[in-house]
């Protein structure tokens, strides 16, 4: 994909900010009307679509936009919190007015940290500076964001606990976000491989450094913010496990034994000892209204690093998936501008592949599986990958974070999965050649391909699966029928 010239997007961006000035009062309205901060009954928006959209303006106004387009900003929800707080902490909050004269002109820099900006500035979510200070550590994320905390899992054990059979298989297959609605109680899944995950990842740390774990300045508030949400859910999800001091300094983690003073190191390294999802946190840039991957905490990706996307804007972080530029970065850049805190979205993507790679950089060895097709490659060697996703927006810093885990499943467990097998074979057979390439799939086929065949015939004439099925994305994708009791016997209950 090529990105849009330079010149052009210069250009762009000189002339939206001279025309942000030259507005008219009411046009300025529309502005602070996206951010939600005139109107406080306003209804927030659904969520838009990421099928492929053309643009109905010419690219020069779209780009002006952007300039102009902010999140729909949550600071509606301090009201609902003040009368809870401590007289000193409301106090540092002030009378919560909005200065809409101000705002334009006081944004925090791209590279600013709020902890040490003027309390007069503001983030592009609207919050001012003054504010974000005052809201102090762990403030309540459910009611910032509006999405509710989950519920506890009492009956959870680590040792025996799977991951959801996630089966995100879709025909006919073409290039879409595939979104799926947030599950509260779902946002963070453990499993039995935690102890392993959490020991490998801290080793890819050590061995590559910033190759998985890097922040740019401007992202603090992000990294603080998303720790702490992920703290806040463990510790509601899986109470038997994790627990926050009564000052909310310390967590303990029952599982490792450990206990984390959590001030002590950096946001990203308190989860990389604690939790074992990648995270990618992308953020406005004021300038030109895209967004740019600030930091990452990211340890499971195949091909690409966050040393190699680090900084870039969200086209160019997507730059090898087919058809992204001509069906989806415009749909994607307007939704990243508009996307609201409350409305979480999920997803799923997947792959085959021999053993379980989790860290596959760009040259590694282990790539050189996909040059071939190794005709002693046993059936039991290749496993499904899923990676689980979430796209949600972080309500005070605005950051939107994309947050994933890597899961493996033996390609055998389809066996007896309704509709799974033709479902799978039917892509492998027809999907788009661009796609399946991107996919990587080919080095696996001769062998997967075959089984499936079987299993799909297996399932037929065993009345599994009605004969002459017309294969098609299941209702309930991403999970087949009788998932769930399966998953439970594998756990034992």
């Amino acid at each position: 994909m090529v990105p849009f010239a330079a010149a052009w997007l210069a250009s762009a961006i000189i002339l939206s900010f001279l025309g942000f000035v030259a507005l008219s009062k009411n046009q300025k309205d529309v502005v602070y009307r996206r951010l939600g901060l005139r109107r406080q009954a306003s209804s927030r928006p659904s969520t838009p679509s990421l099928e492929k959209q053309a643009p109905s303006k010419p690219l020069a106004s779209v780009a002006a936009d952007l300039v102009l387009a902010f999140p729909p900003s949550p600071r509606g929800q301090l009201s609902k919190m003040v009368g809870a707080m401590p007289a000193a902490q409301r106090a540092a909050m002030g009378d919560l007015s909005f200065d809409e004269k101000k705002f334009p002109s006081s944004l925090l820099g791209f590279d600013e940290n709020y902890a040490t900006a003027d309390d007069g500035k503001y983030n592009y979510t609207g919050f001012s500076v003054r504010e974000l200070k005052a809201l102090g550590d762990f403030p309540d994320y459910a009611t910032l964001s509006e999405v509710p905390m989950p519920q506890p899992y009492p009956e959870f054990d680590i040792d025996r606990a799977l991951p959801r059979p996630y089966r995100p298989f879709r025909w006919a297959y073409h290039q879409t976000m595939s979104l799926t609605k947030f599950e509260p109680d779902w946002w963070i899944e453990l499993e039995s491989t935690y102890r392993t995950r959490i020991a490998q990842r801290k080793a890819l740390y050590a061995e590559h450094g910033g190759a998985v774990l890097q922040w740019l300045p401007g992202s603090e508030l992000a990294c603080k913010e998303l720790m702490e949400m992920v703290l806040q859910f463990v510790c509601a999800r899986y109470p038997q496990y994790f627990s926050l001091s009564a000052d909310k300094s310390v967590l303990e983690n029952r599982i490792l034994g450990t206990v984390t003073v959590i001030k002590a190191q950096p946001p990203l390294l308190v989860l990389l000892e604690h939790i074992p999802e990648d995270f990618g946190v992308v953020l406005r840039n004021p300038e030109d209204g895209h967004y740019y991957l600030r930091a990452g905490l990211i340890c499971s990706a195949l091909g690409w690093n966050v040393a190699s996307k680090i900084g870039l804007r969200l086209d160019a972080i997507h730059q090898p998936i087919p058809d992204y530029k001509e069906k989806m970065q415009f749909s994607m850049d307007r939704y990243f501008s508009k996307m609201p805190a409350n409305k979480p979205i999920q997803r799923g993507s997947w792959g085959l592949e021999v053993d379980q790679p989790l860290y596959m950089p760009p040259d590694d060895p282990h790539s050189a599986y996909r040059a071939t097709q190794d005709p002693s490659l046993p059936l039991s060697r290749i496993h499904l990958r899923v990676d689980w996703q979430t796209l949600r927006r972080l309500p005070l810093s605005g950051g939107v974070v994309f947050n994933f885990k890597a899961l493996f499943t033996p390609v055998s467990e389809f066996r007896d999965e309704p509709y799974v097998p033709a479902l799978v074979l039917q892509v492998l057979r027809e999907g788009k050649e661009n796609l399946m390439k991107y996919k990587n799939t080919w080095h696996t086929q001769h062998v997967v391909m075959p089984a499936l065949e079987a299993y799909a015939k297996e399932q037929e004439e065993k009345g599994v699966v009605e004969r002459g099925w017309e294969v098609k994305t299941l209702d309930d994708s991403p999970w087949f029928p009788g998932w769930r009791e399966k998953w439970h016997r594998q756990q034992g209950f």
